[in-house]
């Protein structure tokens, strides 16, 4: 059984053809421009070979492991496919399971939720909240940032030579910074984890949409990812790898699809018989045009070419960087330092700026977005901007006026439908904005910066 989809033969550009490419927004300034979307960490637009190879499918939607009709057979089919072209992009091997979630958030909480009795857990500051804080459950060790890959594995090391070396342990690392796209040692960590009797889970989130990820290659245990940062959207996740802690542990929800069996007890009470594969933790009927935009980027991305991507990709992240170098009153921020391997994603301060400000300046006066914040990640962003905590963590100073630097920072995000002329105008900007100032004033209105459309402009 098949649907059709787009043709794998169709002309690949660079940039990739993405959703909302021509979407215009108003300036106000007066007149609209051409959305330029530097904000693909937090959410990637959709490619436009996803969203035809949905397209194509939507018709045909069925009902997943539930009934017999044509309809139904035929997305059982094509959910089951999605698995298996998942596994193939992710390096899979052949014991592993590939676990469809709804984000990395809900992946990584569904392997905490499988975590054998008195699990040690091991896992650095500088990681985003989605792999921070589900370890609730277990005896966590929160790991300093370093400031060097070679002393993050030194530090790992350290901590796991410290450990109980008779019970089960786990390490969570990513695979590259949500805050500073910084690459991190992934197959050194996971040398250094098995070294000493622990598995170790990646947090792919920022890595898979820039970066070819090999779960055999980087002998990592498992995988975690999110499609809405693929360029698939839908709200859909996996987390994929070893299969035993997962088939020991209690389904992650207990309802329909998780069970194989179900009967009355004499004493009234219910048996079940749970599935053992990855079918134990999908219960409920599950996202299957979400997972099947999933593998329809995986598709599109291996069709593409994953290293020519790359190396556009590297392209656009020397031009950032050497831009943002040539405006003193910038200030990249960087745990390995300035030169460390990242993928498209840079946070900065900028001198004299509220961080808000900047960022709303961008987009009202230059159609251009960006995020401000602390990204979820504010173990690390304080780290690396040296500052404590403030209220409210992720909007910026409420009270601050447009010249005063708030204690958060601006990140810019781009990907494989990023066009060159989208960068140009992002440096050009803020040049401008930083040489200039911004030509209109702004305020802080529900937890979001604005511009102050009732005051004189600038």
């Amino acid at each position: 059984m098949s649907v059709p989809t787009a043709a794998a033969d169709q002309a690949i550009c660079a940039p990739l053809p993405v959703l909302g490419a021509d979407v215009t927004v108003p300036l106000v300034t007066g007149g609209d421009v051409t959305y330029a979307a530097l904000d693909y960490a937090a959410s990637s637009p959709a490619l436009q070979r996803v969203w035809d190879d949905v397209a194509a499918y939507a018709p045909y939607y069925g009902s997943v492991h539930r009934g017999a009709g044509y309809l139904s057979q035929l997305s059982t089919d094509l959910f089951e496919t999605s698995r298996a072209t998942v596994a193939e992009f992710l390096g899979c091997r052949a014991e592993d399971q590939v676990v469809f979630t709804r984000s990395t958030t809900d992946s990584l909480n569904l392997l905490a939720a499988a975590l054998p009795a008195g699990c040690q857990v091991f896992v650095f500051e500088t990681e985003h909240h989605a792999s921070l804080l589900p370890w609730r459950d277990a005896r966590v060790t929160y790991l300093d940032a370093p400031r060097t890959p070679d002393q993050a594995v030194a530090t790992l090391e350290k901590a796991l030579a410290a450990r109980d070396p008779h019970g089960p342990a786990l390490v969570c690392v990513t695979g590259a910074s949500n805050v500073t796209g910084e690459l991190w040692p992934v197959r050194e960590l996971a040398a250094a984890a098995h070294a000493h009797g622990a598995r170790i889970v990646l947090d792919a989130a920022q890595l898979a949409p820039h970066h070819p990820v090999d779960i055999a290659e980087l002998d990592v245990d498992w995988v975690a990812f999110s499609g809405h940062k693929l360029y698939a959207p839908f709200g859909s996740g996996v987390l994929a790898g070893r299969a035993d802690w997962l088939v020991d542990a209690e389904p992650y929800l207990a309802g329909g699809g998780a069970s194989r069996k179900v009967a009355r007890r004499a004493d009234g009470g219910v048996d079940v018989e749970w599935h053992t594969t990855a079918a134990r933790h999908e219960a409920g009927s599950p996202n299957v045009i979400g997972v099947y935009s999933i593998a329809a980027a995986c598709k599109a991305l291996t069709e593409a070419g994953f290293d020519r991507l790359v190396d556009r990709e590297q392209q656009l992240v020397t031009r950032v960087r050497e831009g943002l170098a040539g405006v003193p009153e910038v200030k990249v921020l960087s745990l390995f330092g300035d030169d460390a391997p990242r993928v498209g994603v840079l946070s900065f301060v900028v001198e004299g700026w509220n961080s808000s400000h900047f960022a709303a300046a961008l987009s009202a006066e230059y159609g251009i977005g960006v995020r401000d914040g602390l990204f979820c990640a504010h173990p690390l962003v304080r780290t690396l901007l040296g500052s404590e905590p403030q209220d409210p963590g992720e909007c910026g100073a409420p009270d601050a006026a447009p010249g005063e630097r708030s204690l958060n920072a601006i990140r810019v995000s781009f990907g494989a439908g990023t066009p060159d002329e989208h960068i140009e105008r992002f440096l050009g900007a803020v040049r401008e904005l930083v040489g200039e100032g911004a030509r209109w004033t702004y305020r802080t209105e529900e937890g979001r910066c604005v511009p102050d459309r009732g005051a004189a402009q600038v």
